[in-house]
């Protein structure tokens, strides 16, 4: 008796976001003949066996495949697919040090691998249908700097946004809600101008009219406009920043690019207000298909905790 797609077990498969030491290109890995999908690319990994963590599931995985052994690997997405054959949940993780030589230390299942830029073309074809999407999220920069010029001053922030450039920032959102509109649009507009040389992105909070003027690269939504919004805003990145598991399911249904998640610490704005913690952190993120920034308290120093409690990255309005 044929089981509908709708009806099968589930499978949990455990799949490896490589990540290259300077952390500038990702590994994808070819599927061999007599596989399904046979010549197919995607990010390697397989079931997880009864008995077996995701962990446990994608260590034993990459060492069969690839003849590796993974010794730093952080949960990251996790994404739903029906193929004809299976209905899969992918749990990717960004596997970031392992022992051993892709393809020499034991010998390469896939018939091929190749290393493929973080914020380039994808130079090989064709994708597995359920990882294509993911390509997208692995391009979001890990660090978020949201912009304080209204208390620091225009130049100032300006200045500080140089050298966090300078220094490898990659994705900056432009809230100033208080600056004057004039003001507003000049301090957009000299962003606009630091920010492009370096191939950085910058989102303007809330305000798509700005956005579109200075031909930022997305737009942020708050909470509040989240909460009301029914159709996801048209510009090539959007995000939204959320604080509970049902404002995190409202960014996955708009197919939102990411999403901020917080206060996980206490912060200087609001001393003594609840946070979630990193547990409390984890728990909402524990399935999200969005990369999820961890925001409230956050410095340079903390990116690979969060990481560790399945953050994408940080976003940081004061500790950058």
């Amino acid at each position: 008796m044929n089981i509908p797609m709708s009806e099968a077990p589930i499978v949990q498969v455990a799949a490896a976001v490589m990540l290259s030491r300077d952390g500038r290109e990702f590994m994808l890995a070819c599927r061999p003949e007599g596989k399904v999908y046979a010549g197919y690319w995607e990010f390697p990994g397989g079931k997880v066996e009864p008995g077996e963590t995701v962990r446990q599931a994608l260590v034993r995985e990459l060492q069969e495949e690839l003849g590796i052994t993974v010794t730093r690997a952080s949960p990251w997405l996790h994404r739903h697919f029906v193929y004809p054959h299976a209905h899969v949940h992918i749990h990717f993780w960004r596997v970031t040090d392992w022992e051993g030589e892709v393809g020499i230390t034991a010998p390469l299942e896939h018939s091929a691998v190749a290393w493929q830029p973080l914020d380039g073309p994808n130079r090989v074809e064709p994708m597995l249908p359920a990882n294509a999407p993911i390509l997208k999220a692995l391009s979001l920069p890990c660090r978020m700097v949201i912009t304080q010029a209204e208390t620091r001053g225009v130049e100032q922030e300006l200045q500080r946004l140089q050298g966090a450039l300078d220094r490898g920032l990659g994705l900056i959102q432009l809230r100033e809600r208080n600056l004057p509109p004039a003001a507003r649009l000049r301090f957009a507009e000299s962003l606009m101008t630091l920010a492009r040389p370096h191939q950085a992105r910058v989102v303007v909070s809330e305000d798509e009219a700005l956005a579109r003027r200075i031909g930022a690269d997305g737009l942020h939504l708050t909470s509040t406009s989240l909460r009301r919004c029914t159709t996801r805003p048209d510009f090539p990145w959007v995000g939204a920043s959320c604080h509970d598991a049902r404002e995190l399911q409202q960014a996955e249904s708009l197919g939102l690019d990411y999403a901020l998640l917080g206060p996980v610490l206490p912060t200087l704005s609001h001393p003594g207000a609840p946070v979630l913690g990193w547990e409390g952190f984890e728990r909402l993120v524990a399935s999200s298909t969005v990369p999820v920034f961890a925001l409230g308290g956050q410095t340079e120093d903390l990116l690979e905790e969060a990481q560790a409690h399945g953050a994408h990255g940080i976003a940081m309005l004061r500790g950058w």
